[in-house]
């Protein structure tokens, strides 16, 4: 028996459909939507920084309006666990002088430096702009180099085996493949100059 016309209009229409949505689906993917259930684990949010020991002189503190702040010094924040495969979500403020960033996967706590973690910069006047804000240094590029500079900034920071995605400011700034050793390790938080301030800090494994 012959099969109406429009019967086949519709079985053809629905298996496009599919196709089309399982395109859309593998496209539309972003770190916001990775292993969705994991839980998310905070490691600062204003209250305390019991999460995190001090390495270096640099003066980061607790201030009266819940920011992690430090304008002196030279050093780090580091998470008191380690993290391999993760997710970072996080605020932060700083001025146009500042030298700071975000490093992931550290394999020495105690001497934190590009070539033994990745660094997700936070630096607008880097010599190198390349480098600088949003990037991973020695890594990953950024051209043209977005500023943080003056106002608050978002970061989104995913480290999948060796696929790393960050966004900044909701704008994917890098997704590369980086077959460097770093497998992983505490996050750091950095105070190299200018005034820094984080107002939270979030994390969940994938």
């Amino acid at each position: 028996m012959r099969r109406p016309f429009f019967l086949k209009l519709s079985t053809a229409f629905a298996a496009l459909m599919l196709c089309s949505c399982a395109e859309l689906s593998t496209v539309a993917s972003s770190p916001a939507q990775i292993n969705s259930q994991a839980p998310w684990e905070t490691l600062f949010d204003g209250t305390n920084l019991n999460s995190w020991t001090a390495i270096g002189n640099a003066n980061w503190r607790l201030t009266e309006s819940g920011l992690a702040q430090a304008e002196l010094g030279n050093g780090f924040l580091v998470s008191t666990k380690n993290y391999q495969d993760f997710q970072i979500q996080s605020e932060f403020w700083v001025d146009d002088d500042a030298n700071s960033g975000i490093f992931i996967r550290v394999s020495d706590p105690t001497k934190i430096n590009a070539v033994n973690a990745y660094e997700v910069n936070i630096f607008d006047k880097r010599p190198d702009p390349s480098y600088g804000t949003a990037s991973i240094v020695n890594v990953a590029k950024v051209i043209p180099m977005p500023k943080a500079g003056g106002h608050w900034n978002t970061f989104d920071i995913t480290a999948k085996g060796n696929h790393l995605v960050v966004y900044f400011n909701g704008v994917k700034t890098v997704d590369v493949t980086n077959d460097n050793l770093l497998k992983g390790g505490p996050i750091a938080l950095q105070y190299a100059g200018g005034v820094v301030k984080f107002k939270k800090v979030m994390i969940r494994s994938i």
